[in-house]
C-alpha cells in the first residue's frame, strides 16, 4: 500500500516542484505571486520567500501588494530570520497604518527584535530597539490580545539593561577604582530605584566609600569616613536587617573609631 501511494505522489510532487521552477523563471508577476501564496499556505516558507523576493520591488503600491508583504514578514518570522522579520513589519506597519492585520505586526515587529538581543554583557542596540518598539505598541494598543506577552517580553528586556549596568557598575568596585564605583552605583541606584539590585549596590557603595576612606591621604580621611558613614545609614535605612549586616558592622566600628580622631 505504501508503495502504491508512492507510485501516485511521485508525478504530483514532480509536477509541483516544475511549477515552482516555472515561477521562478517567469516575469509574469501574477504567476510568481499565485505560486508565492500556494507555497505560503502550505507552509513552504523558504520556497516562498524566494518568490516574494523577486516579487517586493514590482509590488509596492499594488492591489495585492498589502497581503503579499504581509505574508512576506510573515515567512521570514516562520524561519526564525528574525532580523530580517523585523525589518519587514516595520516595514508594513509604515506603509499599512489602516491594514486589519497592522496590530499583529506590530506587535512581531517588537518580539522580532526581542529575540534579538544579546546576552547583557553585549552591546545592547537590540534590546533598546525591542524596548522602543514593545513599548510603542503597548501605548498604541492598550487593549491588545497580544499585551500580556508583550509586557512579559518588555519585564525580560528591561531586567537585562539594568543587569547589565549593575555588573557595570560592580565591576568597578571588583578592580577597586572605588571613587568611580561610588559615582557610578550612585547613578544605577538612581535610574533604577526598584531594582532587585538596590540592596547589593548599597552594600558595595559603603564597601567602595570604607576601602577609598582606609586608603586615603590623612587630608582627606575625615571626609571619606563621614561619607562612608553615610553610606552605612543608607544601607540599613533600606534594610536594616540587610545579608551584608555583619560586614556591615564591622566597617561601622573602624569608621567610628577612625572618626574619633577627628573629635575635638
Amino acid at each position: 500500500m505504501k508503495k502504491l501511494f508512492l507510485l501516485f505522489s511521485w508525478p504530483l510532487l514532480m509536477v509541483s516542484c516544475g511549477q515552482y521552477q516555472k515561477a521562478l523563471k517567469s516575469e509574469d508577476m501574477a504567476v510568481k505571486y499565485e505560486a508565492a501564496v500556494q507555497k505560503y499556505e502550505a507552509k513552504k516558507y523558504s520556497k516562498a520567500i524566494r518568490l516574494f523576493e523577486q516579487m517586493a520591488p514590482a509590488f509596492r503600491g499594488k492591489p495585492q501588494s498589502e497581503k503579499m508583504f504581509y505574508m512576506y514578514a510573515q515567512s521570514y518570522y516562520k524561519t526564525e530570520q528574525c532580523y530580517l522579520a523585523g525589518y519587514q513589519f516595520e516595514s508594513f506597519v509604515s506603509s499599512y497604518p489602516k491594514s486589519e492585520k497592522v496590530e499583529e505586526a506590530a506587535f512581531l515587529e517588537g518580539l522580532c527584535f526581542s529575540k534579538l538581543s544579546p546576552t547583557y554583557s553585549l552591546d545592547q542596540a537590540d534590546t533598546y530597539k525591542a524596548i522602543n518598539k514593545l513599548q510603542s505598541f503597548i501605548d498604541t494598543y492598550p487593549n491588545s490580545t497580544y499585551l500580556p506577552e508583550a509586557n512579559a517580553t518588555l519585564k525580560k528586556l528591561t531586567d537585562k539593561i539594568e543587569k547589565k549596568y549593575f555588573e557595570i557598575a560592580k565591576q568597578y568596585n571588583t578592580i577597586s577604582d572605588y571613587k568611580s564605583a561610588l559615582v557610578v552605583l550612585d547613578n544605577f541606584v538612581s535610574d533604577f530605584p526598584g531594582t532587585k539590585y538596590k540592596e547589593e549596590a548599597l552594600f558595595l557603595k559603603l564597601d567602595s566609600a570604607y576601602k577609598l576612606a582606609i586608603n586615603s591621604i590623612p587630608s582627606k580621611m575625615e571626609e571619606r569616613f563621614k561619607n562612608a558613614k553615610m553610606a552605612y545609614t543608607g544601607l540599613m535605612k533600606f534594610k536594616d536587617n540587610t545579608e551584608y549586616k555583619v560586614k556591615a558592622d564591622q566597617m561601622l566600628a573602624r569608621i567610628e573609631e577612625e572618626l574619633k580622631k577627628y573629635e575635638k
